[in-house]
């Protein structure tokens, strides 16, 4: 890490927010947060941040948008995508789109710090003979879908021929495991 250690957190849970703010000051990071699009684009005008912690669901878009437009204002930033709602499809988007980690939630300040050192591939990761299940498969599309319709429930259940109440109780039942 560097001696800059500046730090913007684009995440809309008023409970996870500060906690996430307060421990990155503990380190020594001079953090600035907002909620959104709307506001990040407005801090982007006085900030320049070297680091960047970003929640896939923020207020007024995608998380993904939020990574677009920082990896635009400073190709050079490290930004690390933190969700609670996972997929491949998301990552992968995440990670063309500028960001150099994608992690899922619950992690750690610990696991986001070591994320911003993480910017080059491990090619030891070992790989599994764990077959992916029709459940995580059937979540990944859901997931995927979500994305592809800016997170909008009505429309991801029109795109993926279920009710929406189905959608909001499958969204809500993975949410809580």
């Amino acid at each position: 890490m560097t001696d800059d250690k500046t730090l913007l957190i684009v995440e809309d849970d008023p409970a996870f927010a500060p906690v996430l703010h307060r421990s990155f000051e503990r380190r020594g990071y001079d953090v600035q947060s907002c909620d959104g699009l709307d506001s990040l684009r407005a801090l982007l005008d006085t900030a320049q941040p070297r680091y960047a912690v970003v929640d896939l669901k923020v207020v007024g878009g995608s998380g993904l948008e939020c990574v677009k437009l920082l990896h635009a204002h400073d190709p050079a930033m490290k930004i690390v995508v933190l969700t609670g709602f996972a997929s491949i499809a998301t990552a992968v988007e995440a990670i063309k789109l500028g960001a150099c980690h994608y992690l899922a939630k619950p992690s750690n300040t610990d696991d986001i710090e070591a994320a911003f050192g993480k910017i080059e591939g491990d090619a030891e990761v070992p790989l599994t003979q764990r077959q992916t299940s029709l459940k995580n498969l059937e979540w990944e599309r859901i997931h995927e879908t979500l994305a592809e319709s800016d997170f909008n429930i009505s429309e991801t259940a029109r795109r993926l021929g279920m009710h929406r109440r189905t959608l909001a109780r499958k969204l809500e039942k993975r949410r809580l495991t």
